[in-house]
């Protein structure tokens, strides 16, 4: 019987449980690297191959410092050993996709970059692994295996796929910090995230890709979590995300549907509920890439997205940490259908700014690009509404905004269209140019008022005479108007004058009554 007992306790420990003891040595061995947990098997049986082949690859004796011909991968694992792995160039070409995995392996580890001066060594070494990975790709020197693909996307989700930071304005406690205002965060790990992200890059866009079977790995989970990644503050990562899902969106047709729709949902959230969002100057630029490859006559399922989704981002206060890109999604629509500018137009005033000068200036900036691209036929449509705008902003007492407004004139399209409609137009806006020229403060918009009314008047003398009558009959009659208001209130102060003397002398007999009373002797006569 005891011999079946130390039997027992000398029975072979299974592969899983040495799996999780090894990785439980690494852990608790001081080392502040963090692993993934979706990665532990990989990384545990990595350390066991290492283990297995030791000493193939390696350093000099004594485990000293790598050849210049290695690249010192570390892998801690269960004993402390240090592996190094060989160039892909070292190696034959048979045996590259099993080192092409040991060392996306390698890559998985994750290192705290809090602390600067922890773990020097081991960060370098995962860099040169990455930067090797990238060569690899980029050089199309074998094509990888499905096998090679997989463990490529894994190895990239472990790196990218994170929690993000705090917003800085979340960190302060203020909402009322203007974004651009704010220091763009800077992402501590990017010298790691910056090789990840190129390596996913040159995997997109390699010829050696098949699509059939990357979209098995880069599916529509994938793309929600790299949309996700637009929420990062730092600029750097951001312009990644951006030209990679651009690539994702030309070379995976399947999932291009998908795309659009979490965008405009992306959109949704960000003009409804948060009006915080750091990449939608990003993913606008890739929507004005689609939008311009749209197909013709375009679909009702677009027309849809630029009323409900890219008209409404006029909305939010921080319209201009993305309006240019904005602007060009919008024209982009106008230059693909002219028939689109009377929505975009009537769209632009439902969100006119009424306080925000600085926003009022990029709305006239945009405006003067929709015209550029509208023919006459749609001008017509909204001539009334948009010119009573302009001519509230005409009158503005921010010289930037009446100035701007006037530099439409200086647009030839614009002048042609106002010329087929000067009808329309001129008497709509000929009462503010007067009001500039009589009274503005700015001697600029005081002169380009001046300008702009010379243009009518040589445009249709007759029309520019007919508005002129009419607008010195409307002071007239605003003349005879106010001096009525004013022989009003002069009768009405009379009156009230009166009422006043009449209450006074009230006052005084109800004085002389009560004075009698209080003497004990009234005369009734007198009262009466």
């Amino acid at each position: 019987m005891l011999n079946k007992f130390i039997k027992r306790g000398h029975r072979k420990v299974p592969k899983s449980d040495a799996n999780e003891a090894a990785y439980a040595g690494h852990r608790n061995s001081g080392s502040n690297v963090t692993v993934n947990h979706a990665s532990r098997t990989t990384v545990a049986s990595s350390v066991a191959n290492a283990q297995q082949q030791g000493g193939g690859v390696g350093a000099g004796a004594g485990g000293g410092a790598p050849t210049p011909a290695t690249i010192a991968a570390a892998i801690p694992g269960s004993s402390g050993v240090v592996e190094f792995l060989p160039y892909f160039k070292d190696v034959p070409s048979a045996d590259r996709q099993t080192l092409f995995i040991r060392k996306l392996n390698i890559c998985c580890l994750q290192f705290d970059f809090s602390d600067t001066l922890k773990m020097i060594r081991e960060k370098e070494t995962k860099r040169q692994t990455l930067i090797e990975l990238v060569e690899f790709i980029q050089s199309g020197s074998g094509k990888i295996n499905e096998a090679c693909q997989e463990e490529l996307v894994k190895m990239v989700s472990v790196n990218i796929f994170r929690c993000l930071p705090p917003a800085s304005h979340e960190n302060t406690g203020s909402e009322n910090i203007d974004p651009e205002e704010e220091e763009p965060y800077l992402e501590p790990s990017w010298t790691h995230l910056q090789l990840v992200y190129e390596l996913l890059l040159r995997y997109i866009v390699s010829s050696d890709t098949d699509t059939k079977i990357a979209k098995r790995y880069i599916d529509h989970s994938f793309v929600l979590k790299i949309l996700d990644l637009f929420e990062s503050e730092d600029p750097r990562e951001r312009e990644y995300l951006k030209t990679i899902l651009h690539r994702i969106y030309g070379k995976f047709m399947v999932h291009r549907p998908f795309i659009r729709k979490a965008i405009n949902n992306i959109f949704y959230r960000f003009i409804f509920e948060t009006e915080r969002h750091s990449g939608i100057s990003e993913l606008l630029e890739i929507l004005g890439s689609i939008i311009n490859g749209f197909a013709l006559p375009m679909k009702e399922e677009h027309k849809l997205f630029l009323v409900r989704a890219l008209i409404p981002l006029h909305k939010p206060k921080s319209i201009s940490m993305y309006h240019q890109q904005l602007t060009y999604c919008i024209t982009q629509f106008v230059e693909k259908d002219y028939k689109l500018a009377d929505t975009v137009i009537r769209g632009l005033l439902k969100y006119w700014p009424l306080t925000n000068c600085q926003k009022e200036v990029l709305f006239l900036g945009e405006l003067e690009e929709v015209l550029e691209a509208t023919q006459s036929s749609e001008f017509q449509r909204c001539t009334g509404p948009l010119f009573r705008q302009i001519g509230r902003c005409l009158n503005s007492s921010h010289f930037q905004v009446a100035e701007r407004a006037l530099f439409l004139w200086n647009n030839d399209h614009i002048v042609g269209l106002i010329a087929q409609n000067r009808r329309a137009v001129l008497p709509i806006i000929f009462e503010a140019l007067e009001r500039n020229i009589q009274g503005h403060w700015n001697q600029a918009v005081h002169g380009l008022s001046g300008n702009v009314r010379k243009m009518f008047l040589e445009m249709d003398s007759e029309l520019f005479e007919e508005c002129q009558r009419q607008y010195q009959e409307k002071e007239d009659q605003a003349e005879g108007l106010e001096e009525q208001r004013e022989l009003t209130w002069k009768r009405l102060e009379e009156m009230a004058g009166i009422e006043v003397e009449e209450v006074e002398d009230d006052d005084e007999i109800d004085d002389i009554v009560n004075d009698d009373e209080s003497d004990g002797d009234v005369d009734v006569d007198m009262v009466n």
